[in-house]
């Protein structure tokens, strides 16, 4: 996809509301807009959105377990494993 080709004044985005939505839907490529020829927003359709704050959040928890790994705060799995055992052991006594 070539995003110079999806590029959109405002004025057209006022006039053609529901076909952008419409084709947004459809294709699930984003829509630049621009004002006064500078790009002001992105738009995107909500399943696209949605993924990529998964794919963001993914990889926030990967940067954080580098960050451990980095400052050495390490756990070996046969621990992890008998921590998270215990806990629901103790869970389902409840």
């Amino acid at each position: 996809m070539r995003y110079s080709e999806r590029v959109k004044p405002i004025s057209w985005l006022k006039a053609n509301a529901a076909e952008v939505l419409a084709d947004l839907n459809d294709t699930g490529e984003p829509l630049l807009i621009t004002q006064n020829g500078e790009a002001r927003a992105v738009l995107q359709d909500v399943a696209s959105y949605e993924r990529t704050q998964q794919t963001l959040a993914l990889l926030k928890l990967l940067a954080l377990g580098q960050q451990d790994i980095d400052a050495g705060r390490l756990t070996s799995a046969e621990v992890a494993f008998d921590r998270v055992l215990a806990g629901a052991r103790t869970s389902t006594e409840d």
